[in-house]
């Protein structure tokens, strides 16, 4: 039977890591496995430091020019563990049916929704990412999920939401024309080059901020794919 060392240890050797896991209810939305069973573990994986994004920039889809990338790579080597570990893959990218998986997240770890809408985590704070889960139809032992109440309950000035030039992000929503729009211009570099100024203006986390290379290529997809 697969434990959660095997998980951790199989994940761990394709250059990411392990976000924790939980034991799926109805209301999560986690499908059936293909063969018709039921899950009863779902195990989270993702990136959290330099390491992860070292490993795809030394794998052959960071530099073949295919589309998608990132989540080629992802793919290709979560498969490989699936296979490995006797899990089914499913993944954020992925879909239609598009998985909820902010609400795994906060299942499996301590992170909560931020004012810009993604989850911040305690550690790593706006600056890390889900990549697949692996689910599994026998239970896997998991450890306890240590609760830790939300960094942003406690900040008052709230630097993310004025962090942004052209005011993209605000309690009613993201303005992805105006932020598209900004990083395509000639005054978006310092985006560009160093990662969205509103993640950046957040203090949590401040040791797991993308390096310009991390960045170029998260915010030149993101241009891409919303191209006004």
């Amino acid at each position: 039977m697969t434990s959660y060392v095997d998980v951790r240890t199989a994940v761990a050797e394709v250059g990411l890591t392990v976000r924790g896991g939980f034991v799926p209810q109805p209301a999560d939305g986690v499908p059936p496995l293909p063969d018709g069973r039921s899950v009863s573990t779902v195990i989270l994986v993702g990136m959290t430091d330099r390491a992860h994004w070292n490993a795809f920039r030394a794998a052959p889809e960071s530099r073949d020019g295919q589309p998608h990338p990132l989540d080629r790579w992802g793919h290709r080597v979560l498969a490989a563990v699936a296979e490995r570990t006797g899990a089914a893959l499913l993944e954020p990218s992925v879909g239609p049916p598009w998985w909820p998986f902010q609400r795994w997240a906060q299942r499996a770890e301590a992170v909560h929704p931020s004012p810009l809408g993604l989850l911040i985590h305690p550690d790593f704070g706006l600056w890390h990412a889900y990549r697949g889960a692996l689910a599994f139809a026998d239970a896997v032992d998991l450890p306890p999920v240590h609760e830790q109440p939300s960094p942003c309950a406690t900040c008052r000035d709230r630097p993310c939401l004025s962090g942004c030039p052209v005011g993209a992000y605000t309690t009613t929503g993201f303005a992805v024309d105006a932020c598209a729009t900004y990083l395509s211009s000639a005054l978006g570099e310092g985006c560009l080059s160093g990662g969205c100024l509103a993640r950046r203006a957040c203090p949590i986390g401040q040791r797991a901020t993308h390096g310009p290379d991390q960045a170029r290529f998260h915010l030149e997809a993101f241009v891409r794919h919303h191209r006004v």
